[in-house]
């Protein structure tokens, strides 16, 4: 027998009695790992939440690119969008800091000339995320959900993200770095730079919108 929802009433009792038991044992461990270590617990329940806020919102890179054209769903790709916006007031607002008390300026070492190599690269990884059905972190989440699958994925990650740690000196000093990178607050100012970025951003979510309004049509 099953209710509304098709779901045997007492396979859900089950669920949500080991859902508890699940957290009651998270819980005591944080517990421990809080008065052992409390900067591992910190991490531990950061983990955690951040692990229920991905699962519950399915929130992934991939599919911020692959849903609009497969089912015309802007939703993921809109919320991407708000998390880099929001994450680059949160940047400007740290390293403009910094700049103003004297400190170096925190990752400035990451900026890196745009090339053949931004666009080479950013096309394999594309590929890569849609064989693989997910970013990074959905990878991580649909593992937890008990998709087989997901492990072997997680394997050749391991195996590439090694090769390409081992590798990526070469590659960056013969293909990415052939240039000096643009730091836009160099060339336009914080408030300009600031507004420059957030500027794109409201436009893609304004297109991202009208979008998903053509496809329901």
């Amino acid at each position: 027998m099953t209710n509304s929802n098709g779901l045997n009433p007492n396979k859900r009792s089950s669920q949500f009695i080991g859902g508890i038991g699940l957290f009651v044992i998270l819980l005591c461990l944080g517990l421990y790992l809080f008065l052992r270590l409390p900067l591992i617990s910190f991490y531990w329940i950061s983990g955690i939440a951040l692990g229920y806020i991905l699962q519950r919102s399915r929130f992934c890179f991939t599919a911020a690119f692959r849903d609009p054209y497969l089912t015309g769903s802007t939703a993921i790709t809109r919320a991407v969008l708000i998390a880099l916006g929001i994450t680059t007031v949160g940047f400007a607002v740290v390293k403009f800091i910094a700049m103003v008390n004297g400190y170096p300026i925190p990752g400035q070492e990451y900026i890196q000339s745009i090339g053949l190599s931004t666009v080479v690269g950013g096309l394999f990884f594309g590929i890569g995320m849609v064989l693989a059905s997910g970013c990074a972190s959905g990878m991580l989440m649909r593992i937890g959900e008990g998709y087989q699958i997901q492990v072997i994925v997680l394997i050749f990650f391991f195996i590439g993200s090694i090769l390409g740690n081992y590798q990526f000196e070469w590659w960056n000093q013969n293909y990415v770095i052939i240039s000096a990178g643009v730091f836009l607050p160099d060339r336009l100012g914080w408030f300009g730079a600031l507004v420059l970025q957030l500027g794109v951003i409201g436009i893609l979510y304004v297109l991202a919108i009208k979008w998903e309004e053509k496809h329901e049509d």
